[in-house]
């Protein structure tokens, strides 16, 4: 497996890889992250893993294996993308606050002439959150570049969060074990 490609920026992915132990170089996408009119809320990370994938498949050789994911927070069938500032990473978490919500990671893992894409979702419910407490993570932890405006790994996750159905890696960014089993059919 040492012709893995990661179509991403993202250290969680990358660290998620690592503890895998699979061998990997990085090669971000300059996808453009833009969705078709009507599409549902429940297509689009796969939609836009594709994307990112075939951006990168461009530049690399065949014989590469090309793995992009991407992770959209979805309440009452709203998505929640990455916050704008800090008045809307306080308004995302206080809306999930004693909530339930979804977290979907789609993803794509191209060969030469093979695509496989699949999504991954997992149901996170929080504990009712204080206003002190969101203010604390976001002023400490600085959740900008993170759908929903959290990751399960830190502070507001460790402490506010009741319960978790599915894949915990999932909500960190990419369902690895999931990817383990995907990337032996190559």
């Amino acid at each position: 497996m040492d012709r893995i490609i990661l179509a991403s920026a993202s250290p969680r992915r990358k660290q998620l890889l690592e503890w895998a132990e699979i061998p990997f170089e990085v090669l971000p996408s300059d996808a453009d992250e833009l969705v078709p009119d009507g599409m549902q809320v429940s297509e689009i990370p796969v939609f836009l893993a594709s994307q990112k994938a075939a951006i990168v498949r461009k530049k690399v050789s065949a014989d590469r294996i090309v793995l992009a994911a991407d992770t959209v927070v979805v309440l009452d069938e709203q998505m929640l993308g990455k916050p704008l500032d800090r008045t809307d990473a306080i308004r995302m978490l206080s809306h999930l606050s004693g909530r339930v919500h979804q977290v979907i990671t789609g993803v794509s893992i191209t060969g030469s002439n093979k695509e496989i894409l699949f999504a991954e979702t997992t149901r996170v419910r929080f504990h009712p959150l204080s206003k002190t407490g969101i203010e604390h993570y976001v002023d400490h932890y600085k959740p900008f570049d993170k759908a929903g405006a959290y990751a399960i790994q830190e502070w507001i996750g460790v402490t506010g969060i009741h319960s978790i159905h599915g894949d915990f890696y999932n909500v960190m960014g990419l369902p690895v074990s999931r990817v383990v089993q995907e990337l032996k059919s190559f």
